[in-house]
């Protein structure tokens, strides 16, 4: 607690039947103005593990100063709910576990949305996301099927899963991805035609031909356009590819982003910057 703003951890039950005990409970810090009255709140993801919780942190703490309350959720893949057979082949993982852990985060941030709902000091009509990676995959879903939320930032993020996985210098080698040229290009094809049809009649009218549709920030763009979107890339981001970044900013109608001369590490080493671009944001979209 500080003179301005206050801080607490919170937990509560996820509403997904989930198969290991570790990730039934949610966990969060929460931070609040001292003085807020109808206060806009910003949700913040982190990617995978638990090192990039610390910018989310940096920029709670930030953020907080300026009338914004601030819920970091911990997700599925931070080790504190993370169960051990999960971390002992992550990402190796099968299409179900993968689906899964999509599905409860997606439900878990719908839960904060409706926990914020219940507290006075909060105001439920201004609601953002901040995702980063991992984590901006999850943000965009989750603003794409819930309209309660006002805006996103997606920093490091992108979508079109199948272009991350081939051209990814982490992710495809780790996931074991092993299509060919040809079985890749057809992929894409099959996927352009779903995402149209997703476009014309509602992800929830089209039957997938790959469950994974279902995971791909791609598949909701049609629901972020025309909608507040701030994105903030890395122009060398060896985990997300720029081809994969620019193909989801395209889907959702080119919003405002902005590229860095960094990976998808060192794009913190912009912390500045990238705080004070995300403010203003909040500061020009929400009701401060």
């Amino acid at each position: 607690m500080t003179s301005r703003w206050l801080h607490y951890t919170v937990d509560f039950l996820t509403a997904y039947p989930t198969r290991y005990e570790k990730n039934k409970i949610v966990q969060g810090e929460y931070f609040r103005p001292q003085e807020a009255s109808h206060a806009p709140l910003a949700i913040l993801l982190h990617g995978m593990g638990d090192r990039s919780v610390i910018p989310c942190q940096l920029l709670a703490r930030t953020l907080v100063k300026k009338g914004i309350a601030c819920f970091i959720l911990y997700l599925v893949f931070h080790s504190s709910r993370m169960p051990e057979v999960i971390r002992n082949r992550l990402p190796a993982l099968t299409y179900d576990e993968w689906f899964e852990s999509y599905q409860i985060s997606v439900i878990d941030v719908r839960q904060v949305v409706d926990w914020a709902s219940g507290r006075a000091e909060l105001n439920q009509e201004q609601v953002a996301v901040i995702g980063i990676s991992f984590g901006g995959f999850i943000s965009a879903i989750t603003m794409g099927v819930d309209k309660r939320i006002k805006a996103g930032v997606f920093v490091t993020s992108g979508g079109n899963l199948g272009k991350v996985a081939r051209l990814s210098k982490t992710f495809g080698r780790r996931m074991g991805y092993n299509r060919t040229e040809a079985e890749y290009h057809h992929a894409q094809r099959r996927y352009a035609r779903y995402i149209d049809q997703v476009a014309e009649k509602g992800f929830e009218n089209v039957i997938p031909t790959e469950k994974g549709f279902l995971t791909d920030p791609m598949t909701f763009a049609p629901y972020l356009r025309q909608r507040p979107i701030l994105m903030i890339s890395a122009r060398w981001d060896w985990v997300i590819p720029k081809e994969a970044t620019i193909d989801f900013w395209e889907a959702c109608g080119k919003p405002t982003i902005t590229w860095l001369p960094a990976t998808h590490t060192t794009i913190w080493l912009w912390y500045p910057f990238i705080s004070r671009k995300i403010a203003s944001f909040l500061k020009s979209t929400l009701e401060i």
